[in-house]
């Protein structure tokens, strides 16, 4: 097996002493010599001092060994909570954490504890950590299991008693390992809520046709706190389709709405859908505050609607051959067409012979299967995706010449 080797100079400390015996055989004043034997002494334990650094700068070699596991931490403090009113509850919001660690780990993020500050609205807005901490009050906690079944956010509900006097709410999270461990606070989210909400509607009734679903509901009698009149600037709908769920769909209107029935124009023919509806209130500082859902009713449409029938133009004729026109339909779900011909108008509309396969889409075809002194008759049909036929267009003929 071939190893890796990395040059790792060792810190040696090396003392070499060199002793050599030197004869003296007179004195001359201004140099001295030495000995053959005593040069070549010296040149060997030079030799060796130099071999022994050579060996201090060696390559050195080991065995690789695996990339160790990175440190598990305690996620550090969200800067993204937020929240909405619906209703008598505040929604709060943030993203949820992103865990490294293993559910066994004393580092795996076993709850989120969910903090409290209820202060008047002229309070002074900054508040130190430190003194929120002495203030606060723990409300509740999200629960391993939903962080585990999280997506891209969590999410807390708090369910408020709308009375008495208007207060400012001040909420932060944290949080907390499996050893107990508490990360930092997050950011404060503040919120004055509307004390005055309207109730949601009550959804009583559909209607379906082949251009939009119809949801029709009642108004609310009274507000939240149960006080009238009804603080109500209009509706918002919403639709889920029942085996795909939004957790928190987009309203189908751009605007609130003030009747009380919405056509959705939108939908599609075999999808199962859910539609409720939220009242929308004035809040505070004018910003729109939603209830909560109304009852939610179901609508699934099959296509049962057939497409208008075409109308046959006058046809063109010359020898050998008649040319047919028609209207082209407008339905988006449209197939094709199905032309029919007989030489003897009285015969019953289902006996005729077909001319076109029933997706042909074109609007004008050639008969060129025909005989000089001959009268034929022709009417054409629409067909849609979902096989519903129209009714036949009217019968036009022409005699070949």
């Amino acid at each position: 097996m071939l190893r890796k080797c990395s040059l790792t100079p060792s810190r040696i400390k090396i003392s070499v002493a060199i002793f050599s015996k030197t004869v003296l055989q007179h004195t001359v004043p201004a140099r001295f010599e030495t000995s053959g034997a005593t040069r070549k002494s010296a040149a060997r334990h030079l030799m060796l001092l130099l071999g022994l650094c050579a060996l201090t700068l060696a390559p050195t070699c080991g065995k690789r060994r695996p990339p160790l596991s990175p440190i598990e931490r305690v996620p550090q403090r969200t800067e993204d909570l937020t929240g909405i009113q619906r209703g008598n509850q505040v929604i709060l919001i943030w993203p949820a954490p992103l865990r490294n660690a293993k559910e066994g780990s004393v580092q795996s993020i076993r709850r989120v504890d969910v903090y409290r500050v209820a202060e008047k609205p002229t309070a002074p807005l900054p508040l130190t950590e430190d003194q929120f901490s002495a203030r606060a009050i723990l409300i509740g906690s999200v629960p391993y299991d939903e962080i585990r079944k999280s997506g891209m956010n969590l999410t807390y509900t708090d369910t408020l008693e709308l009375a008495g006097e208007p207060a400012r709410l001040r909420y932060a999270i944290r949080y907390v390992n499996s050893a107990g461990q508490r990360a930092a606070y997050s950011n404060f989210f503040l919120m004055e809520p509307a004390a005055k909400v309207a109730e949601p509607p009550t959804i009583t009734g559909k209607e379906e046709s082949e251009t939009a679903n119809t949801i029709i509901w009642t108004p609310p009698a009274r507000n939240t706190d149960g006080s009238t009149p009804v603080n109500l600037l209009g509706y918002n709908v919403y639709r889920t389709l029942a085996s795909q769920p939004e957790a928190e769909p987009k309203p189908l209107n751009p605007e609130p709405i003030t009747g009380t029935k919405y056509p959705d124009r939108k939908f599609k023919f075999g999808e199962n859908y859910n539609y409720f509806v939220r009242s929308v209130s004035l809040g505070t500082e004018g910003k729109q505050v939603e209830s909560l859902n109304s009852n939610s009713i179901a609508v699934a449409q099959s296509d049962k609607y057939p497409p208008a029938a075409p109308s046959l133009a006058t046809p063109g004729v010359a020898p050998g051959r008649i040319a047919l026109f028609w209207s082209a339909n407008s339905e988006p779900d449209l197939a094709g067409y199905v032309l029919y011909r007989s030489t003897d108008p009285n015969l019953p509309k289902d006996k005729w012979t077909k001319l076109t396969p029933t997706s042909y889409t074109k609007t004008t075809f050639t008969d060129e299967k025909v005989e000089t002194g001959k009268t034929y008759y022709y009417y054409v049909v629409a067909v849609d995706n979902a096989g519903n036929v129209s009714d036949f267009s009217q019968v036009v003929s022409e005699t070949v010449p």
